[in-house]
């Protein structure tokens, strides 16, 4: 699984709510207040980090960028990549190759965006429970753990971590089958920002040349 691909599962994961008898009830109720905060929000920016271990534990790679939100849109960069969207379509960019691939968005209820990270990611595709509370600083996180009921997927769980005052998701863990483990973290956020909708298409008139791959 590549890192672009996580990040997608850590920003988004999946949504349809369905909360099973299976399902931590404490964890629930944590998971509600972000999902009823972050439905009041406006606009979020914020920078993520991203650190790789192997399976045996050593550092496999480093990433970092900046994602922002804005109703069904969203804009995610790092170096290597910037992953726009306007509601409809998607935009992908790959400065090296000043290529951009252009899909439309999945609007099936398995469809992945941003935002479901935040709101009703907690669903019928996945188990959770609440593990216990870290002080990290000056802030005291809940761990959750969620766990896949299809065990087809290509990692076994992820970790949540929710700031308490903020009941917002500060960080999170992917565990892969492979042993690998990438740990996303969450910093700078801002909320409700002025965001123009422009920021939230790709221009192609920026990018001399630019090839377009349309699927």
């Amino acid at each position: 699984m590549t890192p672009t691909k996580t990040l997608c599962i850590a920003i988004t994961l999946l949504c349809s709510v369905a909360a099973s008898g299976q399902n931590d009830p404490a964890a629930k109720a944590i998971l509600d207040k972000v999902s009823a905060k972050f439905k009041t929000l406006i606009t979020v920016q914020a920078n993520y980090n991203l650190n790789v271990t192997n399976r045996a534990g050593k550092n496999a790679g480093k990433k970092n960028g900046s994602i922002m939100l804005k109703g069904q849109k969203y804009k995610i960069t790092d170096k290597s990549m910037e992953i726009t969207s306007d509601g409809r379509k998607i935009w992908k960019f790959e400065p090296s190759a000043n290529e951009v691939t252009i899909s439309n968005v999945d609007n099936n209820a398995g469809g992945i965006t941003p935002q479901k990270l935040f709101t009703n990611f907690y669903d019928k595709d996945f188990t959770y429970k609440l593990k216990g509370t870290a002080k990290v600083g000056t802030r005291t996180l809940s761990e959750i753990e969620l766990t896949p009921v299809d065990k087809t997927k290509n990692f076994q769980k992820v970790l949540v971590y929710v700031d308490q005052v903020q009941q917002m998701i500060v960080s999170s863990k992917i565990f892969e089958n492979s042993g690998n483990v990438y740990d996303y973290s969450i910093s700078n956020l801002k909320t409700n920002a002025p965001l123009a909708d422009n920021l939230f298409t790709f221009d192609k008139t920026k990018y001399a040349g630019v090839d377009e791959i349309i699927q």
